[in-house]
């Protein structure tokens, strides 16, 4: 038996619950986030299998991995989400995590993996809490330099899918990030004193935490009008990103390098690898097809807002 399996893949933004885009933008994600609700609902996943990123809550650059799969993990409650434990099935993470290795790929190893609003606010948009459903959260790291070869996000998305269809069981497959944005994430070579060692090692105060997100809070505002540095959104390469997930080539993908992609679409625009990684699972079931797609670019929130569903093509 080989179980079933499927894909919802979201955008996540630290300004989701913080700033009021344009009109009428809110109520067409909302109509997203319920047609996704009502999905998930439906398949009801036995288990969860999150790709996501992290941006220096839970992983710094005492030890940056490329990739990490947690046997246990909390959220850690930032931007709005709800700080709690989630319901890892240890025994099946640890089995995956050797099927991985296995694989030829070196994925780090968390005990004690604390993730958040990238892992945390698409959970909670899918099931209402980060700990409703038994979860395995997989680190990709998008943000911090130097990254790996986009190829490598598809294989372990692959490994990842042959060893689902080892489980039976329904097997849900969410990657949370991209499409186009780039919000004002410091540069370890280049940030002052007391930002890099909050990059490198040290933990923010609660006070810090607060002040920082009021500046990503400011910045969105900045974005929208047109008073920023910032790259402007890239729907265009949205739009064709969203095509390529759809056509099945996710070889495709391996054609951009970082520092192209970076110049597309963004610093932030490598969150995309866990959709890639999401896609890939599901293709070592077989052919898929896109059941439902959506696209909105959204200034306010510093990003290109996507979500897609995508289930095994049926036959026949």
């Amino acid at each position: 038996m080989t179980g079933t399996a499927a894909v919802c893949c979201i955008s996540h933004s630290p300004l989701l619950h913080q700033t009021e885009p344009g009109p009428g933008v809110r109520r067409k994600v909302v109509t997203a986030f319920d047609r996704a609700r009502e999905f998930v609902t439906d398949f009801d996943p036995d288990l969860v299998v999150i790709f996501g990123p992290d941006h220096y809550q839970g992983f710094r650059y005492d030890v940056m991995p490329p990739f990490c799969i947690g046997t246990a993990a909390e959220s850690v409650g930032d931007y709005d989400t709800i700080a709690c434990e989630l319901q890892v099935p240890q025994a099946t993470a640890d089995a995956l995590i050797e099927h991985v290795l296995a694989s030829d790929l070196d994925v780090a190893v968390s005990e004690a993996m604390k993730v958040d609003h990238g892992i945390a606010q698409p959970l909670e948009v899918l099931f209402g809490r980060s700990d409703a459903k038994p979860v395995i959260p997989i680190f990709i790291n998008a943000v911090a330099a130097p990254l790996g070869p986009a190829r490598r996000a598809r294989m372990l998305g692959q490994a990842v899918g042959e060893f689902a269809q080892l489980l039976d069981r329904k097997v849900l497959f969410v990657g949370s990030g991209g499409l186009s944005h780039d919000p004002p994430v410091p540069d370890v070579r280049t940030a002052a004193p007391e930002i890099a060692a909050h990059l490198i090692s040290q933990r923010r105060t609660p006070d810090e935490q607060l002040q920082r997100e009021q500046a990503v809070i400011a910045a969105g505002r900045e974005f929208a009008a047109g008073q920023t540095d910032l790259r402007p959104l890239n729907p265009d390469f949205d739009r064709g990103f969203l095509d390529l997930l759809a056509s099945g080539e996710l070889d495709r993908f391996e054609q951009f390098d970082t520092k192209s992609l970076t110049e597309q679409a963004g610093r932030s625009v490598h969150e995309v690898r866990t959709w890639v990684a999401a896609h890939a699972a599901l293709a070592t079931y077989g052919a898929y097809e896109s059941t439902y797609s959506f696209y909105e670019p959204v200034p306010e929130w510093i990003i290109g807002f996507a979500l897609t569903i995508a289930t095994p093509r049926q036959i026949g």
